[in-house]
């Protein structure tokens, strides 16, 4: 390598085992790292994203990648070619925050923590992210209805599949029904050699497998509060928060949970999952859901995983049309009784049992009115922001949450004509 030695030891100490250390011997299976990797993985990375343990920005990394693009490329090509992450990027920052509105800080549950990882690792891991991504579409290792973390799947893409399965399985004239449920924890359960195993299984190339299990092994991470000692302790969990590819290798983790419903369909985005069946009536579609809540609680008890049960919502889907008195089965999933919801709220969107979409609507416009509130403040009569910012602001902060959910619902006469008057 021709990387200046004062650089390589800043960034990877000598008591980091590197194998560009020693002798060379590069994975047969490794693609070499490109410039134009680098450069697309700089460019999907936020200049205002808070700087790791080096207080290095992203800022400072693309005006170097700019100048000359071989040093990062010469920085992390051995880690990619051994399917190495060395113990020096390894290391993270926990910074401890208050939850705002809290009566008592006497539990932890008060506190929020943001995880500051060092932007060279962050770096890798987008390189890494990408190249996994195409690796596990080629080979099926990701159900097709799993949305999240992926290119060109949003929410927005979970969320129209539903609608789509809702409507569809209704023209038989069937009862539908949506059982919506979330991991408890999830990323804090992969286990390492249970990942590592289906990876491998699947003839995912030696050194991302390698570099995966690298990465998640031997963590360590220094609480920053006010008074904090400063002092760098092990952490053991599954993927770290915060990280790039964290949410690529959770849904590769739980990819077994899914399965294909007859008569009903099960979609899911990152760590929420809904699970949608049809039947001639309720009480049969709560029994189906009922066994395939089991059979995904079975499986993920396997994988060391589990639903957070007190936060599962059910909502049995009716037609406009439909003049019968509503049915309201509830549901029982361990010892815990829950009634159909009227309203429920998943990945952003606001869902009714006949997909109307004023209550959406209505949300966002008190959400805006919010807003406004809040920047009329900033400028009072001969003070403050002076009123074209103000009206720039306004603009920059309304538009976006009226019409947020607007490539989905439709609004209507009624939430329009509250837009308007707003």
């Amino acid at each position: 390598m021709t990387i200046n030695n004062a650089l390589l030891d800043h960034f990877f100490p000598s008591k980091d085992p590197l194998p560009s250390r020693g002798c060379l011997k590069k994975n047969p299976s490794a693609t070499p790292l490109t410039e134009e990797e680098i450069r697309l993985a700089l460019s999907k990375s936020s200049p205002s994203s808070a700087p790791g343990p080096y207080g290095i920005p992203y800022s400072v990394w693309k005006r170097v990648n700019l100048i000359n693009p071989a040093i990062l490329v010469e920085l992390l090509s051995p880690l990619v070619a051994f399917g190495y992450h060395p113990p020096s990027l390894k290391t993270a920052n926990r910074v401890v925050l208050d939850k705002p509105g809290n009566a008592s800080y006497v539990s932890p549950a008060s506190f929020r923590i943001i995880v500051l990882h060092k932007m060279m690792s962050k770096i890798l891991e987008r390189v890494m992210t990408v190249r996994l991504s195409a690796t596990a579409r080629s080979k099926a290792l990701l159900h097709p209805n799993q949305c999240g973390s992926l290119p060109g799947l949003s929410s927005s893409d979970a969320c129209l599949t539903l609608m789509h399965a809702v409507k569809t399985l209704q023209r038989p004239r069937l009862e539908v029904s949506t059982l919506f449920l979330d991991i408890k924890a999830g990323f804090n359960n992969v286990n390492t050699f249970t990942l590592r195993a289906r990876l491998l299984a699947s003839r995912v190339p030696s050194y991302m497998v390698d570099w995966v299990s690298s990465f998640l092994s031997e963590r360590t991470c220094t609480l920053v509060f006010q008074g904090s000692p400063n002092i760098s302790s092990p952490v053991a969990v599954g993927t770290p928060q915060g990280s790039p590819i964290s949410p690529l290798l959770f849904l590769l983790y739980v990819a077994p949970l899914h399965m294909s419903v007859p008569r009903g369909l099960m979609v899911s985005y990152v760590d929420d999952f809904s699970i949608t069946v049809a039947s001639p009536s309720y009480r049969s579609n709560i029994h189906r859901l009922q066994n395939l809540f089991s059979t995904r609680a079975t499986r993920g008890r396997n994988l060391g995983v589990s639903f957070s049960v007190p936060k599962t919502e059910i909502i049995h889907w009716r037609t406009p049309s439909k003049r019968t008195p509503p049915s309201q089965p509830p549901i029982e999933l361990e010892d815990h009784l829950f009634r159909p919801s009227q309203v429920v709220r998943w990945l952003g969107y606001w869902f009714t049992p006949t997909l109307n979409t004023t209550h959406h609507y209505r949300h966002r416009l008190s959400l805006a009115q919010a807003i406004f509130s809040f920047v009329k403040r900033l400028s009072s009569p001969g003070a403050g922001v002076r009123p074209f910012l103000c009206h720039r602001i306004a603009s920059g902060l309304l538009l976006p949450i009226l019409t947020y959910g607007a490539d989905l619902l439709t609004p209507n006469y009624t939430a329009l004509r509250g837009m308007n008057g707003f």
